[in-house]
């Protein structure tokens, strides 16, 4: 026994520096209740950890459970913190109301089918209503986004004060237990809601500080470089330059957005770390060959160091060129880490720099855990440092001392390596936010990060450096010709058959699977660490092994879903609901379908509509379960549903209030999806499973009040 606890232990030290990970479960530990929780355990925890580190020190069991329980509280003090320092989600106005608030930033909006603009969203701080209820009240802790009037022709960037009469909406409900949460993410981010111009706006002469001068002048920079690009490369050419360059992601139109994300190449339209990475590439190389090219300089100073300080330099520039966007600013502090490995000594490409990074990134804002962003760009990260560590020696064997030919054949391999780990280790990563497959994704990056590395980039940003002398045309054209030959690929790809396969919804419990496998797989060295593969295919799967809803009630209560075999049977009408609509179809990976009412009836035959002369009201019937749906109402309740109908049914669901309506049946109307938010019904032998909204977030700070209701945005007493 003594033996097998020395081995461990030897193991345990030999894997030491991959226990920071642990901060990411203690995170996950916060966010994971229905209710929130308290923070006195997790500090006691800590408390406790710190005094077996100092007293247990010299014996590696202790040291390895004083570091996991510091580690696993950390992570739940971090994130309970920033949770409770941030402002409450207020109420907003219910009615079209005249605000004036400070422009954070402005967003150019890709042009929506049959509309050739895009328009314009700006973010405004500071907001204040003009009503007589706020007169005199502070203005709003959070922000709101304000999409602007296609034609307003206003000229406005960040800094201005900005005032417009505006339609409100606070962040939406889930539309099905499980789904998207979007009033999380407003939480964090520190967003109030978002709304619509109903005028013009105007620019409101304000404070003119220096901290407002320079980000005005640093935005119309921004803007002025865009105009220029525009004027040399129109079209989606010009769009796409101006996205890569100064993150200006303007007028690209939806069809090539779809053939990007169809192609597995959406993230070249993203600026975050690939499009970094070639920046400080190119500044880094360029320095190096620059200074070695200098006898006296290469002979007496450290070349490799002053290049990779003027890469960071230009990194720094390239992501506040790019409007600061928080993927980019996360690959940043990676790079930072990087360079100072670089500068130190030490090995840049680790596993211990990228748990530094992720520790750096989790303790300054925990809730980025659950982001898109990070999860990909870590899971990617993470396979590919772990993927190269393993196949270091094959690769060296494979290089050899081979010619022309074989080293053409090594950059490929190696090229589609590293599309095949980064893809695979973010595939399920996909699938859960977005819900599909792009099978043909490493053919796809094999030929696009190339061209994006070797030929637009770079050309790009010879364009920056040549606008002071007003000869930029001569690199952005050659620019153009390799945007161009990037479209004209995915498209192409796009085209393939299958070429983007629909899934089903992810659960929690899969995604959170994958991800602990993965880790388990990357972060040991031994061989243990081939017991990640079989959680890692359990998370893959477990879309097409969990059940989905049978019946789902959106949480406004005017529209409902069917689920009947291949496709998604929608009815109601509550307005346009093209929100609900989208994200109920990714979340069952089926097509939608406007059910055709007052008389109707599925593929399947388990719906039946309008029998008996009932219009509107429908019949399903599964597993020996049956449901009575009443989908078309214009008496807002007051017309009964005939009693013969009610009878032998186990569930009533209306899109208007039930009233007196099959009052010996269970029911769902408009005023318990108001209550309990968006209904979850699955159809199963012998009962009847019912989950609402409500059951399934439970009552956290970022969980809105029914009616999505905030706090007033009222000051405390002045006496008593």
């Amino acid at each position: 026994m003594t033996e097998i606890v020395g081995w461990l232990e030897e193991r345990l030290l030999s894997e030491r520096h991959r226990l920071p990970v642990c901060v990411a479960f203690g995170v996950l530990l916060y966010f994971r209740p229905r209710h929130e929780p308290v923070f006195w355990p997790a500090l006691l925890s800590a408390g406790f950890s710190v005094f077996i580190l100092i007293y247990g020190w010299y014996r590696i069991g202790a040291r390895v459970a004083g570091c996991v329980v510091l580690c696993l509280s950390l992570g739940f003090l971090a994130a309970w913190t920033e949770c409770h320092r941030l402002p409450p989600m207020p109420e907003l106005p219910r009615r079209a109301v005249m605000l004036t608030g400070h422009v954070r930033a402005v967003d150019q909006l890709a042009p929506r089918e049959g509309v050739e603009s895009g328009g314009r969203r700006v973010t405004l701080a500071n907001v204040r209503f003009e009503t007589w209820v706020d007169d005199g009240m502070a203005p709003l802790a959070r922000t709101l986004r304000i999409r602007l009037r296609n034609d307003d022709p206003l000229v406005l960037a960040a800094g201005d004060d900005l005032r417009v009469r505006a339609l409100l909406t606070a962040p939406p409900f889930l539309v099905m237990p499980g789904a998207r949460d979007l009033q999380r993410e407003a939480w964090f981010k520190g967003e109030a809601g978002t709304g619509r111009a109903l005028n013009a706006a105007t620019v409101v002469t304000g404070d003119t500080g220096v901290e407002k001068r320079a980000s005005s002048l640093w935005e119309r920079l921004r803007e002025g470089i865009g105009a220029r690009i525009h004027a040399v490369l129109p079209g989606t050419n010009g769009a796409i330059a101006a996205t890569l360059l100064v993150g200006l992601s303007s007028a690209i139109p939806q069809m090539d957005r779809e053939a990007f994300a169809a192609s597995g190449l959406a993230h070249l339209l993203a600026v975050a770390g690939l499009h970094l990475g070639i920046v400080m590439g190119f500044v880094v190389t360029v320095a190096r060959y620059g200074l070695a090219a200098i006898e006296w300089v290469a002979l007496r100073w450290p070349c490799k160091e002053i290049a990779a300080l003027c890469g960071l330099a230009g990194g720094v520039l390239y992501v506040a060129m790019t409007g600061l966007h928080l993927p980019a600013l996360r690959s940043l502090v990676m790079a930072c880490l990087v360079v100072l490995a670089l500068l130190t000594g030490r090995n840049a490409a680790s596993m211990r720099g990228l748990a530094v990074a992720a520790l750096v990134l989790l303790l300054m804002g925990p809730s980025v855990l659950l982001d898109v962003p990070f999860q990909m760009s870590f899971a990617a990260v993470m396979a590919l440092i772990a993927g190269y560590e393993v196949l270091r020696q094959p690769l060296r064997r494979l290089h050899g001392e081979g010619g022309v030919s074989r080293r053409f054949g090594v950059h490929v391999t190696t090229l589609a390596l590293t599309s095949l780990l980064a893809g695979g280790a973010t595939l399920p990563v996909s699938m859960a936010h977005f819900g599909e497959i792009q099978p043909f994704f490493v053919v796809a990056n094999l030929v696009a990060v190339p061209m994006t590395a070797l030929w637009v980039m770079p050309a790009g940003l010879i364009a920056l450096l040549l606008m002071p002398l007003h000869l930029e045309t001569l690199a952005l054209v050659p620019m153009g010709w390799g945007i161009e030959g990037i479209i004209w690929l995915a498209r192409t790809v796009a085209g393939w058959p299958a070429a983007r396969l629909a899934v089903p919804m992810t659960p929690g419990w899969g995604l959170t699977l994958f991800l602990l496998g993965l880790c388990w797989l990357c972060l040991w060295t031994r061989r243990w660490r081939l017991l990640g593969l079989l959680p890692m295919l359990v998370g893959f799967l477990s879309p097409f092994c969990h059940t989905l809803p049978d019946v789902v009630v959106a949480p406004d209560g005017g529209v409902v879903v069917v689920r009947d075999g291949g496709q998604l049977l929608v009815a109601g009408r509550s307005r346009d609901a093209w929100f609900e609509r989208r994200e109920l179809g990714q979340a069952f990976g089926r097509p939608v379908t406007e059910m055709l009412l007052p008389t109707s009836e599925s593929a399947s035959g388990d719906l039946i509509c309008g029998e008996d002369g009932a219009p509107g009201l429908c019949v399903l019937s599964r597993h020996g379960q049956s449901l009575l749906l009443r989908l078309m109402d214009d008496s807002d309740g007051t017309h009964l549903v005939p009693p013969g109908l009610c009878d032998g049914m186990d569930l009533f669901v209306s899109v208007s209030p039930a009233r007196a309506s099959c009052r010996d049946v269970p029911r769902i109307d408009r005023f318990t999806v108001w209550r309990e938010g968006a209904e979850a019904i699955w159809l199963e032998a012998g009962k009847i499973k019912i989950v609402s909204d409500r059951a399934w977030t439970g009552a956290r700070p970022w969980v809105m009040r029914p009616g999505r209701h905030g706090v007033p945005n009222l000051p405390l007493a002045q006496a008593e």
